[in-house]
């Protein structure tokens, strides 16, 4: 008899000595935050221009209005689903080790998961692209007052995202090489590898021996490469699900 997907899974997770989770946008579609690529995505919508460093020094003003409305006032609206509560669980139990996420919404800390790598950086803080200081977001951006300045010197303050055509910092990409190269399980969860360079991350997880589970709603072009296991649907439902395949593994492993 073939062996359920779900129980091979939760299988894996519990036999995993370091369990990775690698989060795109489809996580937080189920908390109201589209994603920015397809149909419906803001870039549908909006014209991505506005995130080019050139186009933001050259037109702070405009950039700002749409990051506010995007990244701050939407964004800020968005709660945890019940995929990011059960992952904290998980975490917490130590069961998932690390999550590299590639989205900037901060919903995996406001569920409560620790060991987060935000590969694309955070709305949480600003930049002063002319002194370097780093500030608190929510104390110095004002709708009515765009964009904001830095309190020490005046200069542009810049969230600490990543703008097209910007690097990611060094000290990210070490930290999410080594959580990868360590990897025994990785879970590649609502991410279809459109965005380069982490788009490769899953990749380097494989060729160090890892095995892959790929929870997302519609196979992707990592499905019939690298993925073991396709645990096909949303976030919400298949953690859920799992949730109930883990308790009951571990209480007959028990």
């Amino acid at each position: 008899m073939k062996i359920d997907d779900y129980q091979l899974a939760a299988e894996w997770i519990l036999e995993s000595k370091y369990t990775v989770l690698f989060t795109g946008a489809g996580i937080s579609v189920e908390s109201g935050i589209p994603p920015f690529r397809g149909e419906n995505g803001l870039w549908s919508k909006y014209n991505p221009s506005f995130l080019l460093m050139s186009y933001f020094k050259e037109h702070p003003k405009e950039s700002w209005e749409l990051i506010y409305k995007i990244f701050y006032d939407f964004f800020n609206k968005a709660n945890p689903n019940d995929a990011h509560y059960i992952i904290a669980e998980l975490e917490k139990k130590g069961l998932i080790n690390a999550i590299i996420t590639q989205n900037i919404d901060n919903l995996h800390q406001n569920a409560g998961s620790k060991n987060i790598v935000e590969y694309h950086g955070t709305s949480r803080t600003l930049t002063c692209l002319n002194c370097a200081q780093k500030v608190n977001s929510n104390k110095l951006i004002n709708k009515e007052k765009l964009p904001p300045h830095c309190p020490h010197c005046d200069g542009l303050l810049k969230p600490n995202f990543v703008f097209f055509n910007e690097p990611i910092p060094p000290e990210t990409q070490i930290l999410s090489n080594k959580y990868t190269s360590m990897a025994e399980l990785f879970i590649l969860v609502g991410t279809t590898g459109e965005i380069f360079p982490a788009s490769l991350i899953p990749y380097v997880a494989r060729e160090k021996g890892a095995r892959i589970i790929e929870v997302n709603i519609e196979p992707t072009k990592y499905t019939q490469t690298i993925v073991d296991i396709l645990l096909k649907g949303k976030a919400t439902e298949v953690f859920m699900k799992l949730k109930k395949y883990l308790n009951s593994t571990n209480t007959q492993n028990n």
